[in-house]
């Protein structure tokens, strides 16, 4: 339906990953991956403990971009991904 009524639309397919799964959602974005081809991934809630390293777990063994992030439940929440304030978000204490 897409292909008809945008066909020049630039799709892509996104996993909303839960930043609080930690490893487990490395096993997900895995099984996930195999069914369906991905170009990206969404990290969400990183407003609470979660940091957030699956990110870098799946981006390296899947070579999947991290597209945006959710740092809590409206959408101006959800905002695109900078690696650089990720990597200082992770580092800091």
């Amino acid at each position: 339906i897409i292909h008809k009524k945008a066909p020049n639309a630039n799709i892509e397919s996104l996993l909303v990953l839960d930043a609080t799964l930690g490893q487990n959602g490395l096993r997900q974005a895995q099984v996930f991956s195999e069914s369906v081809q991905l170009t990206g991934v969404v990290l969400t809630k990183l407003d609470g403990t979660a940091r957030g390293g699956v990110a870098l777990a799946v981006s390296q063994q899947l070579g999947l971009p991290i597209r945006f992030i959710g740092a809590g439940e409206q959408m101006e929440d959800l905002r695109p991904f900078s690696s650089y304030e990720f990597v200082e978000a992770l580092l800091s204490d």
